[in-house]
């Protein structure tokens, strides 16, 4: 049986060979991480702030301008650096770098890419090295600006930069400002036959003029039209119109004009004139500011004007018609006196009338009425009496006394009549002229009456029925007096008897 000494069971030692490639590679990595470790070990740590976003970064450069270019950051002279650009970094305690904002100008059809940090678009322009003048207009994004306005607030824009570890200023980045410049043409104003020159941005003719401040009346006229587009070297005419005030009509108009004369702005305004009408001033008259034209309506008409003359009315006697009735034999005619006048009106007011002729188109003709003079006995009963009468009267009868009749007791014609008689019932006042005194008449509702009195209040249709002082009854009312036969001369009746008091119908 065989056996195994210790000695076999010992270790066996190995050895690794490098082959000499191999050892030169690590041997130069070895000395690259040594030098790395001594670059780090003698870097200068400087705090760099960036448009506000602050960061730390180790260095070898010397100056701020080169520690600025290393980090990558793109510099415009209008850019702010603190502290100077080259300033030696061991002086530095901290580098502090504003950005100025970027814009981006539109100008003569050119496309500029600037920075500035000036406040209105003059400022802003200025430092691109854009000229603009007064008349000049600026868009800033979409929006007309004054050049001395004050510009919109800077727009940051957040981007994902793949810098952003390193330049996390990277990650805010100021959008650019666009900014496009209208340059102003300029436009001749031929303006009363003053030419001018005037430079405006305006697109249309109008919106120059009001640019300008030119007042554009309704009445003037513009050439080219107000909506033509403003072109370089434009000539724009304008005709003026002048102010007016015209009173015709009873109406007062206001206006302007462009006519030379007072026919023109009347034909301008239609408002015609024609026969004797009268306008002041006349009308060749020029034109003037604010001249007042007055039309005044002048009508001459020929009214002819009729006089009436009344007719008379004559009274004829007629032996065979009854009394007390009438019969009209000519109905008559008024006369007709004619005047003609020539009338003036003005604004259909009258102000003159001359009288042109006269002359009589009718003579009147008198009226002729025929009334009866035929008295014959007519006898009636009345109240159960006969009666024989020649003439029936509707009277308004009153009554009296002697006490009643005004005359004082002591008097010494107190209760005596007219003619003398004592004062009895049977006794009437009448009007004489109606009812010859001593005639008799029969009273209806009274009775038989002697016509012996008189009185102040008692005439034509009145008769007072007489009664002694202690049968005295009050009458005021229409009676039936028939004056009883035999009738009187015929000078002593009135044929036709007057028509008062009216009688009840």
């Amino acid at each position: 049986m065989a056996t195994t000494s210790v000695s076999e069971f010992k270790p066996r030692t190995r050895t690794l060979f490098l082959s000499p490639v191999l050892q030169r590679w690590m041997m130069a990595a070895a000395g690259v991480l040594a030098m790395w470790a001594l670059w780090q070990g003698t870097a200068r740590s400087v705090d760099v702030q960036v448009d506000g976003v602050a960061v730390t970064v180790s260095t070898h450069r010397r100056h701020v301008r080169e520690l600025i270019l290393d980090l990558g950051v793109n510099l415009h002279p209008n850019d702010r650096v603190t502290p100077a650009l080259d300033t030696p970094l061991r002086q530095a305690e901290g580098i502090v770098l504003e950005r100025a904002r970027p814009v981006q100008i539109v100008v003569d059809g050119r496309t500029i890419q600037s920075a500035s940090w000036g406040p209105t678009p003059r400022a802003l322009l200025t430092d691109a090295g854009v000229l603009v003048d007064a008349y000049d207009s600026v868009v800033v994004g979409d929006v007309p600006m004054g050049l001395d306005d004050p510009l919109p607030p800077r727009a940051q824009v957040i981007t994902l930069s793949e810098f952003a570890p390193v330049r996390p200023w990277a990650r805010r980045e100021a959008q650019p400002l666009q900014v496009r410049v209208i340059r102003a043409v300029p436009v001749v104003i031929d303006d009363l036959g003053l030419p001018f020159v005037i430079r405006t941005t305006a697109p249309t003719v109008g919106e120059a003029l009001r640019q300008a401040q030119i007042t554009i009346y309704l009445g003037d006229r513009v050439v080219p039209s107000l909506g033509s587009e403003v072109s370089t070297g434009l000539r724009v005419t304008i005709q003026r119109s002048v102010p007016v005030t015209l009173e015709a009509d009873g109406r007062t108009f206001k206006t302007r004009t462009r006519g030379d004369t007072v026919a023109d702005a009347l034909s301008a305004m239609r408002i015609g004139v024609a026969g004797l009408d009268r306008v002041e001033p006349v009308l060749d008259t020029e034109l003037y500011e604010n001249i007042q034209i007055d039309v005044t309506r002048v009508q001459e008409e020929i009214e002819v004007a009729e006089e009436i003359v009344p007719f008379e009315t004559v009274y004829v006697a007629d032996t065979n018609l009854a009394i007390d009735t009438q019969q009209v034999v000519n109905d008559g005619a008024e006369g007709v006196t004619r005047t003609r006048y020539r009338v003036r009106y003005e604004d259909a007011q009258e102000v003159s009338r001359v009288q042109e002729d006269r002359w009589v188109a009718q003579e009147p003709a008198a009226r002729t009425i025929a009334y009866g003079q035929q008295i014959v006995p007519q006898t009636a009963t009345v109240e159960g009496n006969q009666i024989t009468y020649w003439r029936h009267i509707r009277m308004l009868a009153s009554s009296y006394s002697a006490g009643t009749a005004g005359t004082a007791p002591s008097a010494s014609n107190y209760g005596r009549t007219r003619t003398g008689d004592v004062m009895r019932h049977g006794i009437v006042a009448v009007d004489p002229a109606v009812i010859p005194l001593h005639s008799q008449v029969y009273v209806s509702g009274y009775g038989m009456g002697d016509a012996l009195d008189t009185g102040s209040a008692i005439r034509a249709r009145r008769i007072d029925l007489g009664y002694d002082d202690s049968n005295l009854v009050l009458w005021n009312k229409w009676v039936d007096v028939y004056l009883l036969w035999p009738p009187p001369s015929a000078g002593q009746i009135t044929w036709v008897l007057p028509n008062w008091p009216l009688p009840p119908q």
